[in-house]
């Protein structure tokens, strides 16, 4: 096959497959065949494109495909079975596969935005675990194959497989619905939905492990994961939050590193490098969010702190009192020593080192923290401040012991080496 035409194969597939999906999801009620079916599809233009030509428009080509596929899954009985064990009376004439058949035909052709909205919520359904959650929305509704997402995670591509057969599996036995959630559910529900986005892309923006600092292949997409949201979604201020934080973070990538890798703190970086066409989304995201926020949520408080780094032309223009008085609010809604040992870095920039060690200090007992690195990242750079070189050594390298990021701790045992120096 002309590798070029394979390439805008799969380009158009990254683009369409999770609108194909969704929108045989809707009718087959499963999203594991509804997925089969789009693969074939997928098969079909990788098999017709090559020697026919790519189509004036991929993305409607694709569509009748899997439609024309689930179609004759239906006349060959097995559809009309699923659909018969799923909702039972509903479907007495089995008989009448012509019925069925003019249904899906009718509803393949209706606009998918409301059919994304509900995969998005069954990808992301809080009976699967939170690593299903991630790696079956980044399959159904990111396109990404399994061996992308593996390496993505540095996780070996058995186990993506066998997290996305499990969760697929999890769906069809619990019989759980493809639909936006009720009213009285959306808030639980949306809150897996923005825990997922902001998960691939933190893992994007700073990876977790491995060699490199940031993965920007997974940031993109949950910055598009969160575009597509906040337009299906556009009265839901936490959705305006989570894009506008987003948007904010991304904005820095490209002063984030060295040209050979290495990490640059934020004070460090320069701003000139900084994306200013993403400030404005962000900032223009958040305005948006707090217009609709009766009281501002997670995502729109952790957006607004970030947007003060953004407002600030240079380090010493930081309004950190504003960005403690976040933190306080956030939390008091979330009850996390993260988020505290955050305002503890804020209260040190606001009111000196000595402030911020004080609350570092009463999160030592903290248990889950106990394996944080950034609790002693923090003490090291407060003890650092106030002239107290050995401790702070000790405290940089054991927060090189705890990190699993090779850039991150090879930064750590430099910062323990200039305190040695001290």
């Amino acid at each position: 096959m002309d590798s070029e035409t394979h390439r805008a194969i799969l380009a158009v597939w990254s683009i369409e497959s999770a609108r194909v999906i969704a929108s045989l999801a809707r009718i087959v009620r499963d999203v594991g065949l509804a997925e089969e079916l789009a693969q074939d599809a997928l098969l079909a233009a990788l098999e017709q494109w090559p020697e026919q030509g790519i189509p004036n428009n991929p993305a409607a080509w694709l569509m009748t495909a899997a439609k024309n596929r689930a179609l004759n899954t239906l006349r060959r009985g097995k559809l009309l079975e699923r659909k018969h064990d799923q909702l039972g009376h509903e479907l007495e004439a089995l008989g009448e596969p012509e019925r069925l058949i003019e249904q899906l035909e009718a509803a393949l052709d209706d606009d998918v935005g409301d059919d994304l909205l509900r995969l998005i919520f069954t990808s992301c359904h809080p009976l699967l675990s939170t690593e299903a959650r991630v790696a079956l929305t980044l399959r159904l509704l990111g396109g990404l194959t399994t061996d992308e997402i593996a390496r993505a995670f540095l996780a070996p591509e058995p186990t993506i497989a066998q997290r996305i057969v499990r969760a697929k599996k999890t769906l069809s036995e619990k019989q759980v619905p493809f639909e936006v959630p009720r009213r009285e559910e959306l808030s639980a529900r949306l809150a897996s939905v923005l825990e997922v986005v902001y998960l691939i892309f933190n893992e994007g923006y700073s990876a977790t492990a491995g060699d490199d600092c940031m993965r920007p292949a997974l940031s993109d997409e949950a910055l598009r994961l969160g575009r597509v949201l906040a337009g299906l979604a556009p009265d839901e201020p936490e959705v305006h939050g989570l894009l506008a934080l987003m948007e904010l973070n991304a904005s820095r990538a490209a002063a984030r590193t060295t040209a050979s890798g290495e990490p640059i703190l934020l004070l460090e970086q320069d701003r000139g490098r900084w994306d200013q066409m993403a400030i404005r989304r962000g900032l223009t995201a958040l305005e948006r969010a707090q217009a609709l926020a009766q009281t501002a949520g997670p995502y729109v408080l952790q957006a607004g702190i970030t947007a003060c780094h953004a407002r600030a032309r240079t380090p010493e223009e930081t309004d950190w009192q504003k960005i403690a008085a976040f933190y306080a609010e956030l939390g008091a809604l979330l009850k996390s020593p993260v988020v505290e040992l955050n305002r503890a870095v804020a209260v040190s920039m606001a009111e000196g080192p000595a402030a911020g060690l004080a609350l570092a200090d009463a999160l030592l007992s903290e248990p889950a923290l106990q394996r944080y690195h950034l609790l002693p990242s923090a003490r090291g750079e407060f003890l650092e401040k106030l002239g107290r070189f050995a401790e702070a050594r000790t405290e940089f390298e054991r927060a090189a012991l705890m990190t699993q990021n090779a850039r991150q701790r090879e930064r750590l045992l430099q910062r323990a080496r200039s305190c040695g120096q001290a």
